[in-house]
């Protein structure tokens, strides 16, 4: 992402900090900081919502051993303790890094422009500025994170898979979301990196771009690095050194020198427009040599593995169920 020394940078689900820790790191060690430059790293340049009290004092305390907040009297606050979800940002910024909440749909519905609501909801709540009503937190987090941007303001984004191709909202969402944004990379993340087994993430880079009547995304690079990769917390936690191959293939800052290769393959806007659901669950073109030692898994990590695919599979049948029912209701008023 190469955040500079005047960038300014958000996370909206912040947890402890470690993403803002990451960008500070980055800026210090790549940059020598006059005076304004120190200062507006310090007091301006970082900003985080946190939704669990406890968890948003360890991030402040953590960002303040590092220099960041807290010492001149016109700092601004760098957390918040709030739900991110529940308002239109009232400040925009040049860059969000976030890893937001996986886990089960929000009790709380977010109404978009559609206007739609949602039976199974226990509160709703009015977000005009979101392209879709949604109860799917994540989905809900890809909408508020195109309003936190600026215009040209970069993003990267952890998302589940089913963010990729979710029918009903997330097939709106994902079309508003290429068409207002350069979606230009698709990171496929293997599991065994994170605290809950079997779970399958992604990180969607994309910028925010002025309004125009032709999508901004015209292609999305994606880089699988999750087939033959194995991965766990204690016995081989996954390392810097292992994303050197994507770091090399994505060329920070000369997005147009990409070369495409057997792990890194380019989809254009219109194959993605032609797939059921508006899907952005596309690959790379590799053979999957894990396949074959599936025996060698431990029986949880199988049986994660098995009602993750049993929920992907259900999931891509209620898009093409929906993509029937529409076609159904255009003949009958044809």
């Amino acid at each position: 992402m190469q955040p500079q020394p005047d960038t300014t940078i958000a996370d909206p689900a912040c947890g402890t900090g470690g993403f803002l820790l990451a960008a500070h790191d980055y800026i210090t060690a790549n940059y020598d900081l006059d005076r304004d430059q120190k200062k507006h790293v310090r007091d301006h340049a970082f900003h985080g919502v946190e939704l669990v009290d406890a968890t948003a004092r360890l991030c402040a305390m953590n960002l303040f051993l590092h220099g960041i907040g807290g010492a001149s009297v016109d700092a601004e606050p760098c957390i918040e303790v709030r739900d991110s979800l529940l308002a239109p940002p009232a400040t925009h910024y040049e860059m969000v890094l976030a890893n937001p909440p996986f886990g089960k749909k929000s009790s709380l519905t977010m109404v978009g422009a559609d206007g739609n609501g949602s039976a199974d909801s226990d509160l709703e709540i009015s977000r005009p500025d979101f392209w879709a009503t949604t109860s799917n937190k994540q989905l809900n987090f890809v909408q508020h994170i195109v309003r936190m941007l600026k215009m040209q303001g970069t993003a990267a984004v952890v998302v589940p898979d089913n963010v990729l191709f979710e029918g009903g909202a997330g097939e709106k969402i994902r079309r508003r979301l290429l068409h207002e944004c350069n979606v230009h990379t698709l990171l496929r993340l293997p599991t065994g990196i994170f605290y809950r087994p079997g779970v399958k993430a992604n990180v969607l880079f994309f910028e925010r771009k002025p309004a125009s009547d032709t999508p901004a995304t015209s292609t999305v690079w994606v880089f699988d690095f999750r087939t033959n990769q194995s991965f766990t917390l204690k016995t081989r936690p996954m390392e810097r050194a292992d994303l050197d191959e994507f770091v090399a293939a994505y060329k920070p800052g000369k997005l147009g020198k990409r070369v495409e290769s057997e792990a890194f393959k380019p989809w254009s806007y219109e194959e993605i427009a032609a797939r059921p659901g508006f899907s952005l669950d596309v690959w790379a073109s590799v053979q999957d040599e894990s396949a074959a030692s599936g025996a060698d898994l431990p029986p949880a990590e199988i049986a994660a593995q098995i009602v993750d695919r049993l929920g992907s599979a259900l999931a891509r049948f209620e898009a093409v169920v929906a993509e029937l029912a529409a076609g159904s209701e255009g003949d009958a008023e044809a």
